[in-house]
């Protein structure tokens, strides 16, 4: 039932894998000690029980048994405590949570997150509170509550108080309003809440609980248990960090760096930089124009991604840290200076005064969270040691840091508000993925401590060129070559369309044409969704379909303003017949695909060799003895025999078929064979019996790293498939590039002398090409360009979306955008280039069957159609010669392998 109602929550709120590690280490101790249920229970007996599950803890550190989850920044603490209520509701019918904020900012943040109807709802996907979701009851409204017992089994009820509500100390030796009686209640509402036979205790931010004060007030309430949030499992002291010793689930920043949860930060210094060269202050401009530099640049990108992948816009900004409050207003006259860049971010530079304290202080990081909105203006943020819990920005992108600190704090501190992604994961564009540090003259110190055995992460490296000319960058969006052909929008540079001038001389030049054809356009568009009517962009040339579109786009004619037509109406049926005459001639046709899957599904694993490499457990028949060394405390780990199985190979195939997605009587081959490659390793540098002990007791352990290797070769199939085409042609998107500002537009076929540039590029110059500009990732793809402009009859480099082709990346789907698609006489060609040495990375292949597939049901609808057939090719970049024709690249064609299912 437990088990059930675990897979249920993982599924319903899309747990991170982390997050569904803690909820099942949360299962796991409540399956192991019943007795945290239970008010009357032994401490000390269940401490006992959760250390023999939990290696790494120690004791609570509490009056009452509390784990702490300790998850890297940026990781989702707020959606895990949903998580926990969430289960602990469904699964043991527990009513009553409390949580509790380290402060004000986080307090306002979780009464957000635990609201229906707000934009990071906790509970988002759990059916069982959409009808009847819980009431939030707050530090600011417990007082209006009217709670009775009879709600006490009826609803479900959160708390969220900010520590200073419970807290005893306060000013004045007053008891807080909390701990005051109240009638209605018989007493005070902390001790109703103590009273409580199922309240749990949840802490945000825990390591700001370990004081007396808070510590004596948390046990006060007489919890269950707690379960304990933080990113930093271990409190700050004069000597060094005192870790804690109820954490029960450790995930750190190097990990989640790792599987993509968090930005990649980068420190960044210019080619050659000497700050020996310079004076204090010019190495602080410095960093300041070359961290306006980096933001710049970061700004065009982010704006272009948003573009390509129709997401929201993200709007950057630069954190600068000043030595202190001095300094910070000296650095916001600096910065809103007409001497620092003409006065550009006057208006957009906000200080963050760190003497404030207290409640000013709370209000103020409050303020800062108005930095995402798009719509607000600022850009720049000065703070003085103001790197505190409860600023989730998600937009921060460039830190300048200018007080003095040690490498160690610049890392762990001034990166944590900067860590968290705008879009809940990595993009694969690493500008979107990346938070850089500007620090020139630290910059070796810092890539030292990143590099040290202990550091909690890796840093990449970023050089700046000098600052030069050409580096402002610009996000251009290229319409396709339709709409410039008929006057539609602003015709390209004489330099853009080189060779081919007449081509892009508008048709249509008045306005009453233009607007016409706007109509023909739209009209037509309407037609992608019917494949019935129009299977090819051809049908739009029949004479049914043409007189169609005329009197619908007549019909719409009359309702406009009768000034736009000053003398008679235009010919529609002619302006009809053009438009779509250069939609059809300047198109090729691309379905929307969709492959279902019918009939009975059945699942498996392709076979495999196992990855072995870093598998190299030992027995452990003798006592393994361990010495902290902060504590002087020792501990041994030792393991009794288990199940004696009757041959190796059981041991871990035992294991294997506990997991939920491994039905044996299909299997069992390949888990003998997965089995014996494990056995046959273990035998290779340990003895027999040696062998059979590391079987015997890790067997888990091989089990989990066996299974997790086995999910890269799953594969799915279906007795058949129906192919549905829900749109016989569609529309060429708009592509979205960033490039050099100054940069001309460059002819396809002028050599590029500095190849490194060739990606802030635009090129023109095309007779063929279905784009007036097209950027190119490498001289490789602007070469084959040529070819195709001199053999193919159309062609173009596909905008994202614009097939919906998808891959298997690791557990994610990912879209696939090719490199080209060209029209020869006889087929239509969607063509890749790669490095000779990346043909056969397991991406490239996932890519190459996802799109040999779509090729293969593009092609049998073409042809039934009268079109030409798809094919697809991936060409090593070594191929590329200017000297061969297009038709010898036919050679690499990929065939369509039945055996992949579709």
């Amino acid at each position: 039932m437990t088990t059930r109602i675990q897979n249920h929550i993982n599924g319903r709120l899309s747990l991170r894998a982390p997050q569904a590690e803690s909820l099942a280490k949360l299962k796991q101790a409540l399956d192991a000690a019943p007795q945290m249920l239970k008010h009357e229970r032994d401490v000390a007996a269940v401490l006992e029980t959760l250390k023999a599950e939990f290696p790494t803890l120690q004791e609570f550190e509490r009056d009452f048994p509390s784990l702490c989850f300790a998850l890297a920044t940026g990781v989702g603490k707020t959606r895990l405590m949903g998580a926990f209520i969430a289960y602990l509701h469904l699964a043991y019918g527990i009513n009553n949570f409390f949580v509790l904020a380290p402060n004000l900012t986080i307090y306002n943040k979780l009464i957000g997150d635990f609201s229906p109807n707000t934009p990071k709802y906790v509970f988002k996907g759990i059916g069982e509170f959409a009808i009847n979701p819980p009431r939030v009851i707050t530090g600011d409204n417990y007082e209006q509550q009217s709670i009775g017992m009879a709600d006490f089994f009826t609803e479900m009820r959160i708390n969220i108080f900010n520590i200073s509500k419970i807290n005893s100390e306060v000013r004045g030796g007053k008891e807080p309003r909390i701990k005051r009686m109240r009638e209605v209640l018989g007493d005070s509402y902390f001790n109703y809440l103590a009273n409580l036979p199922d309240l749990v205790l949840l802490m945000d931010e825990s390591h700001r609980y370990r004081a007396q004060a808070g510590m004596r007030a948390i046990n006060d309430l007489n919890p269950l248990f707690g379960l304990e949030l933080t990113a930093t499992p271990f409190v700050e002291s004069t000597r060094a960090p005192i870790p804690f010793k109820n954490v029960v689930m450790d995930y750190p920043l190097a990990r989640a760096m790792e599987d993509g949860f968090v930005k990649m930060p980068a420190v960044v210094t210019q080619r050659n930089f000497n700050a020996k060269n310079h004076t204090p202050e010019e190495v602080e401009k410095i960093k300041l124009e070359d961290g306006v530099r980096l933001h710049e640049n970061t700004k065009v990108e982010l704006l272009t991604f948003a573009r390509e992948n129709g997401v929201a816009v993200v709007k950057p900004f630069m954190l600068v840290i000043a030595r202190d409050t001095t300094h910070a207003a000296q650095l916001l006259a600096l910065l809103e200076s007409d001497a620092f860049y003409g006065g550009r971010y006057a208006g957009k530079v906000i200080q963050v005064d760190s003497s404030k304290s207290g409640k000013d202080e709370e209000e103020m990081i409050a303020r800062l969270l108005a930095v995402e909105s798009v719509d607000e203006p600022t850009e720049i943020v000065i703070h003085v040691n103001m790197l505190k819990e409860g600023w989730d920005v998600t937009n921060l992108y460039t830190i300048v840091p200018l007080r003095a600190a040690n490498a160690r704090t610049l890392i762990e501190q001034s990166i944590g508000r900067g860590l968290r992604l705008p879009y809940g994961k990595r993009t694969g564009v690493e500008v979107v993925d990346r938070l850089n540090i500007v620090a020139h003259d630290r910059f070796q110190e810092i890539i030292d401590e990143a590099n040290k055995g202990d550091s909690v992460l890796r840093l990449k490296q970023v050089i700046l060129e000098p600052a030069g000319a050409d580096e402002q960058k610009v996000s251009v969006t290229v319409s396709s070559g339709i709409e410039s052909r008929l006057g539609l929008s602003d015709r390209p540079s004489e330099n853009d369309v080189a060779h081919n001038a007449e081509a892009y001389q508008p048709i249509f030049t008045s306005e009453a044409e233009k607007q016409i054809a706007r109509k023909v356009m739209e009209a037509a568009a309407r037609y992608e969704a019917r494949p019935q009517q129009a299977p090819t962009s051809q049908a739009l040339l029949q004479a049914d379909i043409q007189t169609k579109i005329t009197e619908e786009v007549k019909q719409q004619l009359q309702g406009m303003q009768d000034e736009l037509f000053v003398d008679e109406l235009p010919d529609v049926a002619a302006i009809v017949a053009r438009t779509t005459q250069v939609l059809v001639s300047q198109t090729i046709d691309i379905p929307r695909i969709t492959v279902i899957p019918s009939g009975e599904i059945s699942t498996g694993f392709y076979p495999f060799s196992l990855d072995v490499s870093n598998l190299h457990l030992q027995p452990g028949a003798r006592e393994i003895l361990i010495h902290n060394l902060h504590t002087d405390e020792q501990s041994s780990l030792s393991a009794e025999l288990g199940l004696v199985e009757k041959r190796p190979e059981d041991y871990i195939v035992h294991a294997l078929v506990d997991f939920d997605d491994i039905d044996y009587f299909t299997q069992a081959e390949l888990l003998y064979d997965l089995a014996g490659q494990m056995v046959r390793h273990l035998r290779s540098y340990l003895s027999e019996t040696e062998a059979l002990d590391v079987l015997d007791k890790n067997r888990r352990l091989i089990a989990r790293e066996i299974h997790a290797q086995m999910m890269v070769h799953f594969w799915e199939k279906a007795t058949h498939y129906e192919v549905n085409v829900s749109r016989g042609f569609t529309t060429l998107k708009p592509c979205h590039y960033t490039a050099s500002a100054n940069e001309p537009v460059r002819l396809v076929r002028d050599t590029v002398t500095d190849k490194s540039r060739i990606k802030q590029m635009l090129f023109g110059g095309f007779q063929k090409c279905l784009y007036p500009l097209q950027k190119f990732d490498s001289d490789t793809e602007r070469r084959f360009a040529v070819i195709l402009e001199r053999d193919a009859q159309k062609w173009f480099k596909p905008a994202l979306g614009q097939f919906q082709i998808y891959y298997k990346q690791g557990n994610e789907q990912a879209e696939y955008q090719p490199d080209y698609v060209a029209e020869t006489q006889n087929d239509i060609l969607m063509v890749e280039t790669k490095a000779r040495t990346d043909m056969q990375n397991a991406e490239v292949q996932a890519k190459a069957e996802a799109a040999t597939a779509w090729c293969k049901q593009a092609a049998d609808y073409a042809v039934q159609h009268g079109g030409k057939p798809w094919k697809y090719l991936l060409i090593a970049h070594d191929e590329v010669d200017e000297a061969k024709r297009l038709e010898d690249f036919l050679r690499f064609e990929r065939k369509y392998d039945q055996k992949l299912g579709i």
